[in-house]
């Protein structure tokens, strides 16, 4: 069969991003253009700011992708978008201007599932290294600012299914870094400068209990109501909502809130503050607090993954999501997951975080079984991946 060259386009939160990718094999290009500069002042991601900023980088992020893969419009063999789940707004502008293209070109649409994006990023690279042997059943992680996700896999010729055995409850994982470090005054986005500073700390100065989750998870497809699902099987489940409580408590019981506002307003008056000018406005306290909870996260994402593992006997882990890029998440997993003799599989720090090329890769299959998208559809900011 000849090769089949994707133009992916992802837009669900606060990256623009575009990517040609050949037969969900071989990245060609990858351009990813940020918002971080625009949602930093405000500590999170704003949707209104996110959707204009997606409609001012779309183009000239396609044209570079495609500029940058010697390809062009015509010579592109579909178009993959992300359809969810994300930000509607966000979601939209790529989806609208993805329709136009196919239109125009007559071109196939492909509709991709973001946390689908994330499993494939991990076969794309592993594929790239001419890794087509990975054995099943596989369970991902998909762990992010949005996500936290158990996911077992299954491959069927061309055709891949999914099945949620875990999520959070509450938070995700992500975003308890961030809302951690905004509540510090470490800014945003919170989790690469954790990772960071957790190293200059000690990590077993805070002790903070694990969740108790003590009922089953009630919350159904209807409209968000809480209704009983009637899957008695058992779940793995996560919940981040208390650690940040935890934290909260913590601040106030050592009289923290002055030295946090302090190094709130000397950070704000760096424009890219470096690690060395967040040491300097940390304090023992901090960095201990820092380092405690990180370990906490990385141990409850470990230890759930390794347990659900087990219980359903998988040959192969994946861990992707932005989280993915932690430096302890990742050599906590291969040191662990290595006494079970599993292998654990990461994407690359750059196909971590939210990009296009994950989407024309996983999009390939998809192209595959001629299963296009069409004119009609829509953003779905809940959309589930089964």
């Amino acid at each position: 069969m000849p090769p089949a060259y994707i133009l992916g386009i992802e837009s669900s939160c606060d990256e623009t991003a575009a990517a040609v990718v050949r037969s969900g094999e071989q990245l060609i290009s990858n351009v990813v253009a940020s918002q971080i500069a625009t949602h930093q002042p405000f500590g999170g991601v704003v949707p209104e700011l996110a959707s204009r900023e997606h409609l001012r980088a779309i183009v000239p992020v396609v044209r570079q992708a495609l500029a940058e893969a010697k390809h062009t419009y015509h010579s592109i063999d579909a178009i993959a978008v992300t359809q969810g789940p994300g930000l509607a707004g966000a979601l939209l502008v790529g989806i609208s201007f993805a329709k136009a293209l196919a239109f125009a070109l007559e071109k196939p649409l492909i509709a991709v599932n973001h946390l689908e994006g994330h499993i494939h990023a991990v076969l794309l690279e592993e594929r790239q290294k001419g890794n087509h042997e990975l054995q099943f059943p596989v369970l991902a992680l998909v762990v992010s600012g949005g996500h936290t996700h158990l996911y077992l896999a299954s491959q069927k010729d061309d055709s891949w299914s999914y099945e949620n055995i875990g999520h959070t409850r509450d938070d995700a994982a992500g975003e308890a870094f961030d809302k951690v470090a905004k509540l510090l005054g470490l800014g945003y986005p919170g989790g690469p400068v954790i990772d960071r500073l957790a190293a200059h700390g000690d990590p077993k100065a805070v002790k903070f209990p694990p969740a108790q989750i003590k009922h089953p998870d009630r919350r159904g497809r209807n409209h968000g109501e809480a209704v009983e699902t009637g899957d008695v099987r058992p779940r793995f489940d996560f919940s981040y909502s208390g650690i940040k409580t935890a934290i909260l408590r913590y601040v106030d019981a050592h009289n923290m809130r002055a030295a946090i506002e302090a190094r709130r307003q000397a950070l704000m008056n760096i424009a890219k503050p470096a690690l060395e000018d967040y040491l300097a406005n940390c304090d023992k306290l901090t960095l201990d607090l820092v380092a405690s909870f990180q370990r906490a996260i990385v141990d409850d994402l470990v230890g759930k993954t390794l347990t659900a593992a087990r219980a359903h006997e998988v040959a192969t882990l994946f861990v992707t999501g932005g989280v993915a890029a932690n430096r302890e998440l990742r050599q906590t997993f291969e040191r662990e997951a290595a006494k079970q003799g599993l292998p654990v599989y990461f994407p690359s720090r750059r196909l971590s975080t939210d990009n296009a090329a994950m989407i024309a890769a996983a999009a390939y299959p998809k192209f595959l079984l001629k299963d296009f998208a069409p004119m009609d559809f829509s953003a779905e900011a809940g959309l589930a991946l089964r």
